[in-house]
């Protein structure tokens, strides 16, 4: 099984982020979608309009998702990729 995993923040979800959850898919047989908790955003100097939980369940409403999880901090991207066997970062 081939894994994918795609970070981000989807926030305001729109067709920009489908299309990119389905040409991520289309790479493999396993996507994990990695979103930026509400905290980690406000690190960053993001704002969001929608909490982490309210964007988690958008995603994992879309056909192409299979695993969604929290970005919590800067380092977390390696210990992801080791964690989940990661064969392709999008």
């Amino acid at each position: 099984m081939k894994k994918i995993i795609t970070y981000g923040t989807f926030d305001l979800l729109h067709y920009g982020h489908i299309n990119i959850l389905k040409r991520a898919k289309d790479l493999g047989d396993y996507l994990i979608v990695v979103i930026s908790t509400n905290e980690f955003n406000e690190l960053k100097g993001k704002k969001c309009y929608f909490s982490y939980e309210e964007r988690k369940k958008l995603v994992e409403s879309i056909r192409y998702v299979d695993l969604v999880i929290p970005e919590e901090n800067w380092k977390q991207k390696i210990k992801d990729i080791e964690e989940f066997k990661v064969d392709t970062f999008v």
